[in-house]
């Protein structure tokens, strides 16, 4: 049976409805500057709907027009050798991906399921690290990089967030002292180690958190800027979010490339868009599991 309309559920859904639109306008303005023509941008900038419609920036973006066709729809004539910046994104987002899961997995277990002296001690300590800004460990971590001659490398680039994060290690903690300790002491009986008991159950068993934490350390390390535009500046190691600052930049003709701009920052999002649009129940689900308020 339906309940009847009244003004406080009438209230509720305009309010939901105006933030679903404040939150999807600035994609679809996005998408709307991806598909006019630049040179005309500037003479309707209140327009609701592209200027002059083209595909014209997806393809400069893309490689596939020439200088001149660029700089006859407004385009700065930059170039974006953008497979290149998406391979090192991919090399970048994969490899600290699976890094800081696995490593933060292992220390999870340690606080959550090993009896030693000062687990909590530690673990708080681990906690308090959440409160330190990431601004003031870029410095100490650059001068090691540099030290260690890794600038201009993917490792470099890598190696800062690989091997555990706080945060990570508290979201799979909360998960794993949810799980049975019966099990793992029936295990222990059947002669299992630790190495076993971590790999052939407790692994599987938060197969749904820990995809979670990969997806938003994934997500996290894609869009990262500010550590791998100090690192990795020259060209073999620059990903995305660099080199669309770096596109910026490239104005020849005095304007900046708005048009090309908006549709390479729209292809390199998609992959992540998707990504969590695939998954956006099981992150909230397990968020939810781990007791993460």
């Amino acid at each position: 049976m339906r309940k009847p309309l009244n003004l406080g559920r009438i209230v509720a859904w305009v309010l939901l409805v105006l933030l679903l639109i404040l939150t999807i306008f600035p994609f679809y303005w996005m998408l709307r500057t991806a598909l006019s023509n630049n040179t005309q941008l500037a003479g309707h900038p209140n327009s609701l709907l592209p200027v002059e419609t083209t595909l014209g920036a997806f393809k400069r973006v893309l490689g596939l027009s020439t200088i001149e066709e660029a700089q006859a729809q407004g385009g700065s004539g930059a170039s974006v050798n953008f497979w290149l910046y998406l391979r090192n994104s991919l090399v970048v987002a994969t490899v600290t991906t699976a890094c800081q899961v696995f490593f933060s997995a292992m220390a999870a277990y340690a606080f959550a399921r090993l009896r030693w002296p000062g687990r909590d001690k530690v673990f708080a300590l681990f906690l308090a690290a959440l409160m330190v800004p990431p601004i003031f460990t870029t410095l100490p971590n650059f001068v090691l990089i540099k030290n260690l001659g890794l600038l201009n490398s993917f490792a470099g680039i890598i190696l800062p967030g690989a091997f555990m994060t706080p945060f990570a290690i508290f979201f799979l903690r909360q998960f794993f002292l949810g799980i049975s300790r019966e099990l793992e002491e029936a295990a222990m009986i059947d002669g299992a180690g630790h190495r076993k008991i971590f790999f052939g159950m407790i692994i599987p068993m938060s197969a749904a958190p820990i995809a979670t934490l990969a997806i938003l350390t994934y997500i996290n390390s894609w869009n990262d800027y500010f550590w791998p535009l100090l690192v990795g500046q020259q060209e073999n190691v620059r990903v995305l979010t660099v080199a669309l600052g770096v596109f910026r930049s490239q104005t020849p003709q005095g304007g900046p490339d708005w048009a090309g701009l908006m549709a390479a920052t729209l292809v390199a999002a998609l992959p992540m868009i998707v990504l969590f649009l695939a998954f956006a129940k099981r992150i909230t689900n397990s968020i939810g599991f781990s007791g993460i308020k």
